[in-house]
């Protein structure tokens, strides 16, 4: 199967090649611009935003047991912590709306109940720390912290959602326990895991800290002006503590799970980049797509506009990040804020492969529920966002 997808590329890039016409100006402006938006990412984004996230969901993913998570869902555990904790998994388990599909099927299966199991297939891809962090970064923080609250509120919500409408189908299910191995003993306390967390995290924001504003306030320049300075104060913090709290076995292993992460995103993030900036543009840098179009579908508030992006975020298939650069051509061709919010919302939870594999899980009347609940709430968001934002 590799090679025929080997093949089935290297055929697309072949007759890429042969048929489209570079010399027409307006597919090499479109060319133009997709390597220029690369450019962008490549200085503004990648060493500063993208390598200390990428370093913060590597040590998640090893200094966070799954299994840490996945246990508070079972039959036995309060409702209120099984919602807190399906509501925030998606910070641990940093997964794409396909990735989650197979732990979801295995905690349902077990026995968990439909409202966590739902909410933690929402917030599974929905809350990813690398897309948050990312979209605070290129598309404003004011989104940034919209979809990281939007989240978690709809994965609660749409947990009780579908517990209350199926309350009867999930009282005839047999309930079962979760039979997951102990956590492996470790030689820190959770206050030292914690501040080796909070440390990175702190670097991440100075090292992404953007310049302000004349009109900012001197807070803001201040810091700003400092941010070299805390940030190797706060890498040489991270080294001690790296040499003194850690074995050499977890910190392979973090560099490998990093390095994970980056194998299995960057080459996907680049090809979301060059093809927004070859469809959409750089803001303010019109490509193949007439900004009209952009501005006629998703621009403004409009209860259509947030509906479409919705139902296009819904069906839409993204790879994990790409739909940041995706997002950031269409705001430059004129999508409103509030639709924005609608596709970020919708778009990372759902796809059409992710319905299909649910739909055999739970049956196609509640994954029909499912599927609406997050399109209606996403579009309600994306107004009300919307309305704020303007």
């Amino acid at each position: 199967m590799k090679e025929r997808t080997k093949l089935f590329w290297l055929i697309v890039l072949y007759l890429g090649a042969y048929f489209i016409p570079w010399a027409d100006p307006k597919i090499r402006q479109a060319g133009f611009e997709s390597f220029m938006m690369l450019q962008e990412y490549a200085r503004e984004h990648v060493l500063t935003c993208l390598i200390p996230a990428f370093f913060i969901a590597g040590a998640i993913a090893v200094f966070v047991s799954q299994a840490a998570v996945l246990k508070y869902f079972g039959a036995q555990a309060k409702k209120v912590l099984a919602y807190s904790v399906a509501s925030v998994s998606g910070t641990v388990l940093a997964v794409c709306s396909c990735t989650v599909l197979p732990l979801f099927a295995g905690i349902y299966t077990r026995g968990a109940g439909i409202g966590p199991a739902t909410a933690f297939l929402y917030s599974g891809p929905a809350i990813n720390v690398l897309a948050i962090v990312l979209t605070a970064r290129i598309l404003g923080w004011q989104l940034g912290l919209a979809r990281a609250v939007g989240a978690i509120i709809f994965a609660v919500a749409i947990g009780l959602f579908m517990a209350f409408v199926f309350r009867k189908d999930d009282a005839r299910r047999t309930a079962g326990d979760f039979y997951l191995p102990d956590e492996e003993e470790k030689g820190r306390t959770l206050t030292q895991d914690a501040l080796y967390m909070m440390t990175m995290v702190l670097i991440l924001v100075f090292a992404a800290f953007a310049k302000p504003g004349p009109d900012a306030a001197m807070v803001w320049k201040g810091i700003f002006a400092a941010k070299w300075i805390v940030t190797i104060i706060l890498l040489i913090i991270l080294a001690w503590m790296l040499k003194a709290w850690f074995k050499k076995d977890e910190l392979t292993s973090c560099v490998e799970s990093t390095w994970g992460f980056m194998k299995q995103i960057f080459p996907l993030l680049a090809i979301g980049v060059i093809a927004a900036g070859f469809l959409l543009g750089r803001p303010g840098h019109p490509a193949l797509i007439p900004e009209k179009y952009i501005a006629a579908l998703v621009g403004g508030n409009s209860l259509w506009a947030n509906l479409f992006a919705s139902l296009a975020g819904a069906f839409m298939y993204f790879a994990t990040l790409t739909e940041v650069p995706i997002l950031q051509g269409l705001l430059g061709s004129g999508m409103g804020q509030g639709p924005a919010l609608a596709l970020l919302l919708a778009g990372p939870a759902l796809s059409l492969p992710n319905m299909i594999v649910i739909g055999g899980v739970l049956g196609f009347k509640k994954t029909a529920v499912f599927v609406a609940v997050v399109v209606v709430m996403s579009t309600v968001a994306g107004m009300a966002y919307g309305t704020f934002a303007g």
